[in-house]
């Protein structure tokens, strides 16, 4: 009879450290639909989509980089600079407001591609600081971040004056607010984009020696080197990867937003993180899936519309992520100390 009741105890706490976090966001996500039963309708869901499209985009570059046993701080700073950038370069040169460089009108593919191998070079350092020098990535991250922000707001206040960079170009912006209609539900073009990106990194990660090499340095990067994976190599294809997400999310989200300024994309990789760790990714490498980062962002973005919808304030909501966060890397540990 005893062991019995240690049997049944012992599921119960493991079913408690599996699906913890699932049950504090199910419980969360009914508290704000108990609060205003109206957040649940299609326009909801089409408004949670079009948040979603560039949410996608830079969980998966740091899903990427936690499945390494890393972590990236720098990300809002990353996305701000692609968003600064590619807004600056596709103003309406008819825009009555501030235009940060009259008569200039690119090929709306060039700003974008520039401004990705741009970040791509900026991850690429990053990924060198902690592949080959050996910094610890939460260092060479945070630092990296600073640094990105500090040139953000050097353009921001020497060639936009520090107004914000608005009247992007019909052509660009056209992607957040057309698209198809299914069911009634909205999808615009950006969504179309992200998933088509997504299928692309699915094909990275499963079918590739890169995403092969990648597991493996997150589960045991000496077990990975004596294997004869080139480490240092697979990790800055791997920031590189996270670089060119980063860039083209950051053009999007200057487009999804209407706008640019220096501040834009902070805090975003507070929200990237969560999305992967409600996705089932651990903070130590070496685990997660492509559906699991997905379904994290749309949990995430759930919630983060229902708390807006609401009006909870944002200091509260900052509360919450961190909770979810703590509570879902608690979980992961507990579910690592008992598989060992």
């Amino acid at each position: 009879m005893e062991t019995l009741k240690n049997t049944r105890g012992k599921s119960i706490y493991h079913f408690i450290i599996n699906y913890s976090i699932y049950v504090f966001l199910l419980v969360l996500i009914a508290v704000i639909i108990i609060m205003d039963p109206s957040v649940v309708s299609v326009t909801s869901l089409s408004i949670i989509i079009g948040q979603s499209s560039t949410r996608i985009l830079f969980a998966l570059g740091v899903a990427g980089l936690l499945i390494m046993g890393g972590v990236d701080l720098s990300v809002g700073s990353v996305v701000g600079l692609a968003a600064l950038i590619s807004a600056s370069l596709l103003q309406n040169p008819n825009h009555f407001g501030n235009v940060v460089f009259p008569n200039l009108y690119l090929p709306i593919l060039l700003p974008i591609v520039l401004v990705m191998l741009m970040c791509a070079a900026i991850m690429f350092i990053q990924g060198y600081i902690v592949a080959k020098i050996k910094v610890p990535p939460f260092i060479a991250s945070l630092s990296m971040s600073l640094i990105v922000y500090g040139i953000c707001s050097i353009f921001f206040t020497q060639f936009a004056g520090s107004a914000p960079i608005s009247g992007l170009r019909p052509d660009l912006m056209v992607l957040p607010r057309e698209g198809i209609t299914l069911l009634g539900v909205r999808i615009n073009y950006l969504f179309m984009i992200a998933i088509t990106a997504t299928a692309i990194i699915w094909v990275i990660w499963n079918k590739t020696t890169l995403g092969k090499n990648m597991y493996a340095i997150g589960g045991n990067p000496n077990a990975a080197r004596v294997s004869g994976v080139n480490v240092p190599k697979n990790m800055l294809f791997v920031y590189t990867i996270a670089g060119l997400l980063y860039g083209l999310g950051g053009v999007f989200e200057g487009a999804r937003t209407g706008s640019a300024t220096n501040v834009l994309g902070q805090g975003y990789e507070l929200d990237a993180m969560a999305a992967c760790v409600i996705g089932g990714l651990s903070m130590k490498g070496g685990i997660g899936t492509i559906k699991g980062v997905i379904l994290g962002v749309f949990i995430l973005q759930i919630i983060n519309y229902g708390l807006v919808f609401v009006r909870i304030s944002a200091d509260v909501q900052y509360v919450v992520k961190g909770a979810i966060i703590l509570i879902a890397v608690m979980a992961d540990a507990k579910k690592r100390a008992m598989a060992d």
